[in-house]
Order: C-alpha cells, then sequence, then structure tokens
C-alpha cells in the first residue's frame, strides 16, 4: 500500500492490467451483480435532477423501477446506490445495436443532454473507493466477468491506474494523479531493479 496525500493506494492498482473488451464481455457489469453501483452523496441530488431529461432513454423496465423505488436505493448499511430492475441489471442500463449493455446517463451526456457523465464509481471501475473518517482507501476490484479485459490489459499492457485516468482525475485532481504517476514510475522502476539484482 502506497500513502498519498489522504489517500491510501493498493499496489494492485499499479500491478494488475485491465482493458475493457465489450466485444466479448457485452457490458455485463451494467446488468449482473447483486447490488447496484455505488452513489455518493452529491449524486443523489443529481440522478433526482437528470431522471426527466434522459428517461425516453431508459428502457421501460427501468423507467418503472426509478419510478417505483427512486432515483436511487439505499441499503441496509445506509450506502447508496443506483436501482436495479427486479434486483438484477441496473435501472440506467440501456443495450445498443450490437447487444452490448451501456449506460443512459453516458448516452445523454455524450449527446450533451446533461453535464454529468455517470457516477463515479461506475466511472472509476474496477477501482473502488471507500472513504474513511480520516482516509480514502484506492482498491482494485477483482470480478469474474471481467476476465476478458485483464486478458486484453496484459496484451496491451495497461496498468489499472492507467485505463481509469480520466475517471481518478475527475475524482481526486489533476496533481493527485500525476503524483501517482510519478510514484507509479518509482515503483517500477524499482521491481526492475530487484529483478535484475537477483540474477
Amino acid at each position: 500500500m502506497f500513502q498519498l496525500k489522504n489517500t491510501i493506494v493498493s499496489e494492485d492498482i499499479l500491478d494488475e492490467q485491465f482493458a475493457c473488451n465489450l466485444s466479448l464481455c457485452k457490458g455485463q457489469c451494467c446488468i449482473e451483480g447483486e447490488a447496484g453501483a455505488p452513489v455518493e452523496d452529491a449524486e443523489r441530488e443529481i440522478l433526482d435532477a437528470i431522471f426527466p431529461l434522459i428517461k425516453d432513454l431508459l428502457t421501460p423496465e427501468g423507467v418503472k423501477a426509478i419510478e417505483e423505488q427512486g432515483t436511487y436505493t439505499t441499503n441496509i448499511r445506509g450506502e447508496h446506490e443506483t436501482t436495479l430492475i427486479d434486483g438484477e441489471a441496473c435501472a440506467y442500463s440501456i443495450i445498443d445495436e450490437q447487444g452490448i449493455a451501456g449506460c443512459g446517463i453516458e448516452k445523454a451526456y455524450i449527446e450533451k443532454r446533461i453535464d454529468f457523465r455517470k457516477p463515479i464509481s461506475c466511472h472509476l471501475y474496477p477501482i473502488r473507493v471507500t472513504e474513511y473518517k480520516t482516509l480514502t482507501a484506492v482498491n482494485y476490484h477483482v470480478w469474474d466477468i471481467c476476465s476478458t479485459a485483464c486478458t486484453l490489459g496484459k496484451e496491451r499492457k495497461i496498468p489499472v491506474f492507467r485505463f481509469a485516468r480520466e475517471a481518478l482525475i475527475r475524482k481526486f485532481g489533476q496533481k493527485w494523479y500525476d503524483e501517482l504517476d510519478k510514484m507509479a514510475r518509482e515503483y517500477y522502476s524499482e521491481k526492475i531493479k530487484n529483478r535484475n539484482g537477483r540474477h
């Protein structure tokens, strides 16, 4: 683990490699799982405000779920999550002509209807952020449905933190990311030295 300002960063986001392979996984992360994507407190009002603007992009099932349950739900631990359809697919998920699941919120963002891309937890994935009283933990989340992304990431040699660069800058700022990148370069250099020193 590394400490960077008020964050604790797992070495996994430097060591592991990742690159979404939508042609193979078909965006399963939007339609599988037992819980919705984490929603930050500040994002709750945003979801309420944008729903009328994106409603026509969502599936009838998604709209029904949101109208019945709300634009987000709260679990027994008091954590907020995106609404699910019958406890499965995210209510904001949509399917394109190629059968690939995507985000209706992000589609509206791309069409410039709204200026909110999607919940930061979705944008950051496979990185998960956990907020504590004085520190924020930044970890790599392993999910078997992302195995093709791990394979592609290794082929292209893309570390998790570089795959999630844009989202990390959105969450923590450019300066934080630049420091992480510098830390990563030093970390990789040290690993190479140690490896070479053993021969």
